[in-house]
């Protein structure tokens, strides 16, 4: 959708930094007791200045003023938080309800009002109305309003491809206007103009009702004053847009049929036959409401219409089912045969969700194909209702890692309520890994695009293991627990296999040493995200993308790269099993290697410097070999072996 089809406000959302900051001062009990008491009554925000305007009118303290505007802002947030999920419940109930009324849907006049006072209700505008085209006379009548208070408004009739709604059907896309009367997108003509002046209108959007590719009409909804409609209140106006055309469609099947049976020789028998499919419609049509408001999944709705259609229904990704077919569901808005299958797409505001298939079911009567394609319908709005839950419960996760990661004074208490209702236990042993996308991205909406599925992916991987992500420093950041088998690395790895696998490109992660005490030690997630990039950095640095790691896979540069200087990690990693067998054997090995190096590895010298045969010291240097591996005397592990030396000999104790 181009910017200059649809215009759109971005809501403003709450910062890390300002979460960070409320969470970083405690405020005292008595100082939140009014705010909550506003929060239980539904107060409006202006009434929460009254306690802080009160408190200085008593001249309290400055601390006591403070510590009221602390909680007045922690408590405008809730506010914005339940009025924000009250919305969207609301718009989720106002959508299975319109649904519902389409499984019973006995009178299309009033289905159609219900959408649009709904509509209304939910975008919050002065009015809203509904126009369909007329095939018989060549125009576009209104045939629902809402709100409208001028009559020449009510009863107007416009001429194909004039004004707004004319836009919207040449175009079959959404349009919206912040101002009518200076918008020269379309065809202005003095009866449109005069009948929306008489209304008083500013702001309008319309969306195209669809059947098929064939635009039957518009909804709309529009303001008095000027106005920018947000990308949410779009998509929820093309859902009601799509409701209103399934009822029409509805309705038609229902016109059809009648006058099919009106005409036939058999009228009983087909009024008998016909009933009855119709009433397995309507019933089908309840089920799948109920499952809806009951809180059914996909899987159930998928169940529900197998039985219905006597045959087997599947809920398939848009990757597995046929392209083909898939494409020209979506594009025709119904289900179409493929080999013996029937497929329908299960779409949303354009956005290709999945498919309802069908299996083994080569004949099939329109009425069962509606039911099939409502299924799709409504299995595409529990997909929505599921993705605004997941996208609810991804913010809280960042946020809650976020003052992880950022808030030095944290109630722990707080911290762990706050991860208990995530499923997370800050008790546990964590890491924390740094991802990255590698690929260069070709402009910058395409970068944000490949972020944010970056994130989502970081997301879904946090919820499954019980950990958290956030998105950070053009990438994303992971705290996720360590298993009692796990290393840092293994998770490292895992998780970008995981994360590329998601994105289909190649994504480097970069992991901590284990961290524990999260809520006791302030500055451990802090600290175990700064090794975390370091090693991310390292990995990029030495051509090794799409690649995972820990400071432990960099040898002797992972010493550079912990937070921790884990020396005794290195020495043990590098020559351990040598100093281990010496210890069980009484043998020289370390001995031996200290004096090879010095050497300047040469046997000949070596066997005078420890004053032993020249075989002596063969026998030693191989078996070293099978202690550390064919490679232990290529430079690059010569290094870290005479570092490891070096070191193992600093930290050994001093004979006495």
């Amino acid at each position: 959708m181009s910017r200059d089809h649809v215009q759109s406000a971005e809501r403003p959302a709450h910062t890390a930094e300002a979460a960070a900051g409320d969470a970083a001062v405690p405020v005292p009990a008595d100082a939140e007791a009014p705010f909550l008491e506003l929060l239980a009554r539904g107060a409006s925000a202006d009434a929460y200045e009254q306690p802080v305007l009160l408190a200085r009118a008593q001249g309290a303290p400055a601390e006591r003023i403070a510590a009221l505007e602390r909680a007045k802002l922690l408590a405008l947030r809730v506010r914005s938080e339940l009025e924000g999920r009250r919305r969207r419940e609301a718009e989720l109930s106002a959508l299975f309800e319109t649904a519902h009324d389409l499984a019973g849907l006995r009178d299309l006049d009033a289905v159609l009002r219900a959408i649009v006072q709904r509509a209304r209700s939910l975008l919050g505008t002065d009015v809203a109305y509904l126009s369909l085209n007329d095939p018989d006379r060549g125009d576009t009548y209104m045939r629902v309003t809402e709100g409208s208070v001028a009559a020449r408004f009510q009863q107007l009739r416009l001429g194909m491809g004039e004004g707004l709604g004319g836009l919207v059907a040449q175009t079959a896309r959404p349009y919206v206007t912040d101002d009518y009367f200076k918008d020269a997108r379309f065809q202005h003509t003095s009866t449109i103009d005069a009948g929306v002046r008489d209304e008083g209108l500013v702001a309008i959007l319309g969306v195209p009702l669809m059947l098929g590719h064939h635009v039957i009409g518009v909804l709309f909804a529009a303001d008095r004053r000027a106005r920018v409609f947000e990308r949410e209140q779009i998509a929820l106006l093309g859902s009601f847009a799509a409701l209103a055309a399934a009822a029409i469609d509805t309705a038609n099947l229902l016109a059809e049929t009648r006058s099919a049976l009106a005409g036939l020789e058999r009228a009983n028998e087909i009024i008998r036959d016909r009933s009855g499919v119709i009433e397995r419609a309507s019933d089908v049509h309840d089920r799948l409401a109920e499952l809806v408001l009951r809180g059914g999944g996909v899987h159930d709705v998928a169940a529900a219409v197998s039985q219905v259609l006597d045959g087997t229904v599947d809920f398939t990704e848009a990757a597995a089912a046929p392209a083909g077919a898939l494409e020209a569901s979506r594009a025709e808005g119904h289900a179409v045969r493929h080999e013996d299958d029937w497929i329908a797409a299960v779409a949303a505001g354009g956005e290709l969700l999945g498919a309802l298939v069908l299996r083994g079911h080569p004949g099939l009567d329109p009425v069962d194909q509606r039911t099939l394609e409502r299924a799709a319908m409504v299995t595409s709005l529990l997909l929505l209702a599921r993705r605004s839950a997941a996208e609810a419960e991804q913010r809280v996760r960042g946020e809650l890692l976020d003052d992880l990661l950022d808030a030095r004074d944290r109630d722990p208490r707080l911290l762990r309520e706050r991860a208990a209702r995530l499923r997370a236990d800050l008790d546990a042993t964590h890491v924390v890994l740094a991802a990255r996308l590698d690929a260069p991205a070709a402009d910058a909406e395409q970068e944000g695009d490949a972020r944010r599925r970056l994130w989502a992916a970081a997301s879904h991987l946090a919820a499954t293991r019980h950990g958290l992500a956030a998105a950070r420093d053009g990438g994303t950041v992971l705290l996720l627990p360590l298993g009692a088998r796990d290393g840092a690395a293994d998770l490292a790895r895992r998780t970008a296999r995981h994360l590329g696998t998601a994105v289909h490109e190649a994504v480097t992660v970069g992991a901590s040493a284990p961290v524990r005490d999260l809520v006791a030690d302030p500055e451990a997630v802090a600290a175990g995200y700064t090794e975390a990039r370091r090693c991310l950095d390292a990995l990029r640095l030495l051509g090794r993308s799409g690649d995972g790691a820990a400071a432990e896979d960099f040898g002797f540069l992972g010493l550079l790269l912990a937070g921790d200087r884990d020396i005794a990690g290195f020495v043990d990693r590098t020559i351990g099993q040598v100093v281990a067998y010496d210890e069980r054997r009484g043998t020289e090995l370390v001995r031996t290697l200290d004096a090879y190096f010095a050497c300047g590895m040469s046997p000949a010298r070596t066997k005078d410097e420890l004053h032993v045969h020249v075989n002596t010291v063969a026998q030693r240097l191989e078996r070293v070999g099978r202690l550390l591996g064919e490679d232990w005397q290529s430079p690059a592990r010569v290094l870290e072996i005479q570092l490891a030396l070096r070191l193992h000999r600093l930290s050994a104790p001093a004979p006495r």
